[in-house]
């Protein structure tokens, strides 16, 4: 049985894109999967004095090993002002300072979603031009639109964009 890794790039309590990545889990067949919350990986802010000082921290390792662990990752990444959550980016530091082809190249279902209508578009068009070349292997990915008024009680409630995400997480369950 293949594993799987899910996160959101969020550090949200009620992280909107932790439901979202742990709903398209679900569509997964035949998998275990393993949920990271980044909450439970707390780190310094990333700075090379740190680094030479104190080292890299150990909940930096401790990630990375859960996706070198993966058969592959369903990641759906929060918007904050454009770009990556600032809790994913110190995390994404970190690691990429272990090892620069971080993502191990895992098959990956790469998202987000927002309240708003373009659903995080703009932070996903950055990783998918940035994870390729640290070892991402983005084999499909999706912007979840208007959150609010699309997901309830655990579930996606309209159905074009049920059906488009199945597609989306048929062609990962394909590459796992």
């Amino acid at each position: 049985m293949k594993n799987i890794l899910v996160f959101a790039g969020s550090n949200s309590k009620n992280s909107i894109n932790k439901q979202l990545a742990e709903f398209t889990a679900g569509l997964v067949d035949n998998v275990k999967t393993t949920v990271l919350d980044l909450n439970d990986f707390n780190l310094p802010l990333y700075g090379i004095d740190y680094e030479i000082e104190y080292g890299i921290p150990e909940n930096a390792h401790k990630f990375l090993e859960a996706i070198k662990s993966s058969d592959g990752i369903i990641l759906s990444l929060a918007e904050h002002n454009g770009a990556y959550s600032t809790v994913f980016k110190n995390l994404f530091d970190w690691m990429s300072r272990i090892n620069g082809k971080l993502w191990s190249e895992k098959p990956m279902l790469l998202m987000a979603t927002s309240p708003g209508a373009r659903g995080g578009a703009t932070v996903l068009e950055i990783a998918k031009g940035r994870f390729p070349f640290m070892g991402g292997r983005i084999v499909s990915d999706f912007s979840f639109p208007s959150f609010n008024d699309n997901f309830s009680e655990g579930s996606i409630t309209n159905q074009d964009l049920h059906t488009a995400l199945k597609n989306k997480v048929a062609l990962f369950q394909n590459a796992l």
